[in-house]
């Protein structure tokens, strides 16, 4: 008798730890292995990308051209906060060609200008280069602000290069097409502004037209700018 209750002691025992078992498993995150690491599965690639080289060295990583699930770690990273999709930590196309636009960024420092392709003969102008996706400022050859980082037209809905003039300003503007807010306004070429927004200069694959600004570079420019003066565009936008 006393053997029969302790087997079904043991077998209520075992099958209580079965149970328990399996919802600790459940609330587990799945895991695959990536370059001797892990990383939550579906989230993170483990192969290595076509980039890989050059996105270890953006992101200041050991540079082996292997992925590793740190090196997944720190490209998801980045993917994750300028929202370039999907967020998985590969080294691909779309993430060296953001990294590639930051670099040329970059090299601009404050001579954005040095090549002369914005006139330095029309007094105050804003310059709008797509191809670095950058703009700025200046008066005659004197930059007054800038460069700033934007975001300009994708595939399909370009910003329109050319030389225009601002014709309509609109300090807490809403876009009936869009139907989204669109701070610091200022019109130069049918529906196409500077204005803020708060999506990453750097999320792909970019704007219905409009030249997007971080906040305080569009709060910037509406104080510097005002209707009629020029706006100039040129060059083309990565990915175009």
């Amino acid at each position: 008798m006393g053997t029969r209750r302790t087997r079904r002691t043991r077998g209520r025992a075992g099958r209580r730890a079965a149970v328990w078992g399996g919802a600790a498993a459940l609330a587990l995150p799945l895991v695959v292995v990536a370059g001797g690491g892990t990383a939550e599965a579906a989230s993170c690639n483990p192969a290595t990308g076509p980039y890989q080289r050059q996105v270890e060295q953006f992101l200041g990583r050991p540079v082996d051209g292997r992925q590793s699930a740190a090196d997944c770690t720190a490209v998801r990273g980045f993917q994750t906060k300028h929202a370039i999709s999907p967020a998985q930590g590969y080294a691909g196309p779309l993430t060296w060609q953001v990294m590639s636009t930051m670099l040329a960024q970059r090299a601009a420092g404050s001579t954005p200008n040095r090549a002369g392709d914005c006139p330095v003969n029309r007094g105050r102008i804003s310059c709008v280069d797509l191809t670095r996706q950058l703009s700025w400022i200046q008066d005659g050859a004197v930059l007054k602000y800038g460069p700033v980082p934007v975001r300009t037209g994708k595939d399909g809905t370009e910003t329109r290069t050319g030389l225009k003039k601002i014709y309509r300003r609109s300090i807490d503007h809403w876009s009936t097409l869009y139907n989204v807010s669109m701070p610091y306004a200022q019109f130069f070429d049918g529906g196409i502004a500077f204005h803020s927004t708060t999506k990453s200069m750097w999320n792909p694959p970019g704007s219905g037209g409009c030249v997007n600004m971080r906040p305080a570079d569009a709060k910037a420019y509406w104080n510097l700018l005002t209707k009629g003066e020029d706006v100039y565009v040129y060059g083309r936008k990565p990915g175009t």
